[in-house]
């Protein structure tokens, strides 16, 4: 759960109230989903959070995995 967080704090740096102006957000979003990032209201943004919720818990525990796994080798 902490990686996710972290993820999400890093992910939004430069815009923690407002994490659909975020760049790095809008880029993935449009990477992910196909939408358009200069298209993107906060609206969309939290829609395509809210529909691919489970797909992100997936994305954000598999990170926390990847820290794990470098951290044991380091």
């Amino acid at each position: 759960m902490l990686a996710s967080i972290r993820f999400i704090w890093n992910a939004t740096r430069g815009h923690r109230l407002a994490p659909w102006r975020s760049e790095y957000l809008r880029w993935r979003v449009e990477t992910f989903s196909g939408q358009r990032a200069e298209t993107l209201t906060a609206r969309k943004v939290l829609s395509f959070f809210w529909t691919s919720r489970w797909e992100l818990l997936s994305f954000l525990a598999w990170t926390g995995d990847l820290e794990r796994e470098v951290r044991k080798r380091a």
